[in-house]
């Protein structure tokens, strides 16, 4: 049988590479279809690479604990051209190869002319732990004025602006020289370093492309006595951060303009109201995300919550629920945390953070006192290109008022 390569797939939108963290089968075993053959961890989760095709196993050419690119080389199967052909390892004979004679029109039919030097090899895989001490693997994006001598430096230690922001620049206008970095890295080889995680690294990279936009937060109290009445009447029990995703999706259906991007001169709404919630894991946060929330009642949203709560901790999130949302929401109230101001994502307009419940004194009219109720501060943090901050309260108000009637969510 003919050998063909096993090549690390595309697993997710923005994922760009992954780590093998444990091979699950071996030389000379037979293999079906979609079977799975190696564990790898990406920036967001722990995920399977399948098989393309049946077959048996020729070669492993993947190390573990070795991170791969999209479309390197990790192991070879041998299987039929006809499975190899069906599963796409193989394209099909071409019926109008390129001749001298028609290969100008057939470049005509190119977008754009590639050079064989400017091809990138993808085959060769790069190690989990940055080679040069002090790098972090992530891209460089920079507003501020750096040199090119300077910027290349960086890029060969894989560093970015924001890694300099503490440091005092010598030259004209307090700008930092390749002076001041050489020593600067120089003076990082006296202090403690330890490895940051690919996550940690994910959410750092995430959080500096947020803050390239004008961000704001609004605060608004919000009583949850009734609330938790009704949690108390149902079976399910669901948490306070359910019923804030259900009015959320609600409140964003009524005038979806309030979570769209703003592109150029145009406010791009959302097709669906697809949102996240965020969930600590191991080093990090992850974003599930639940599908066309404001098209399922609160009963038939609590299963998949559940199970994606779950699974983020295990960092085994399923593909489908992976990628953009429009909104997200984050709960930091049970870590006691009063106040706070939450980041978007930066494909996203929007976050939710709820706060933690207190028991405060609000005046009743009925009874001309004061009464104990449970209150909690929901803050939305907003690109301020698209809200401002009486729209942002006016979207905050709505869902403490689609809040206050929880049998309808």
């Amino acid at each position: 049988m003919p050998r063909f390569p096993i090549k690390m797939p595309q697993l997710g939108e923005s994922i760009a590479e992954a780590t093998i963290r444990e091979i699950l089968i071996a030389p000379g075993d037979e293999v079906k279809a979609d079977q799975n053959i190696f564990e790898v961890e990406t920036d967001k989760a722990m995920m399977e690479v399948t098989t393309p095709c049946g077959g048996i196993i020729a070669e492993i050419t993947a190390l573990v604990g070795t991170s791969y690119p999209v479309g390197s080389q990790i192991a070879m199967i041998d299987t039929t051209e006809e499975d190899a052909l069906k599963a796409g390892l193989i394209r099909p004979a071409v019926t109008n190869p390129v001749t001298p004679g028609n290969a100008s029109a057939a470049e005509d039919n190119l977008h754009f002319a590639i050079a064989e030097k400017d091809l990138i090899d993808h085959s060769v895989p790069s190690p989990v732990k940055p080679t040069v001490e002090g790098g972090l693997p992530v891209p460089v994006r920079s507003s501020v004025y750096l040199s090119p001598r300077l910027r290349h430096r960086m890029e060969e230690l894989g560093l970015n602006s924001a890694d300099l922001a503490g440091l005092p620049g010598s030259g004209a206008g307090g700008r930092v020289t390749v002076e001041d970095f050489e020593k600067f890295i120089q003076a990082l080889d006296q202090s403690r370093m330890t490895d940051a995680s690919p996550m940690r690294i994910a959410v750092a990279d995430s959080m500096r492309r947020s803050w390239t936009r004008p961000l704001a937060s609004v605060t608004v109290p919000i009583l949850l006595d009734t609330l938790l009445v009704h949690r108390k009447s149902v079976s399910a029990k669901p948490g306070v951060s359910l019923y804030a995703m259900r009015a959320l999706a609600i409140a964003i259906s009524e005038n979806t303009a309030v979570a769209g991007r703003l592109i150029g001169t145009k406010i791009v709404h959302p097709n669906a109201i697809d949102i996240g919630f965020a969930v600590e894991a191991d080093d990090g946060v992850l974003v599930p995300v639940i599908r066309n929330v404001d098209q399922k009642s609160l009963a038939e949203l609590q299963p998949p919550y559940e199970d994606l709560v779950r699974l983020a901790r295990e960092r085994r999130l399923p593909r489908e629920a992976m990628g953009a949302g429009i909104a997200t929401i984050t709960n930091v109230g049970p870590f006691g945390i009063t106040a706070a101001s939450p980041i978007p994502l930066p494909e996203q307009n929007l976050v939710l953070g709820l706060m933690a419940g207190r028991k405060m004194p609000v005046w009743d009219e009925d009874k001309g006192e004061f009464v104990p109720r449970m209150e909690s501060k929901f803050v939305l943090s907003f690109d301020h290109r698209i809200l401002d901050g009486g729209a942002a309260g006016r979207l905050l108000q709505r869902i403490g008022e689609l809040l206050q009637s929880p049998e309808k969510l």
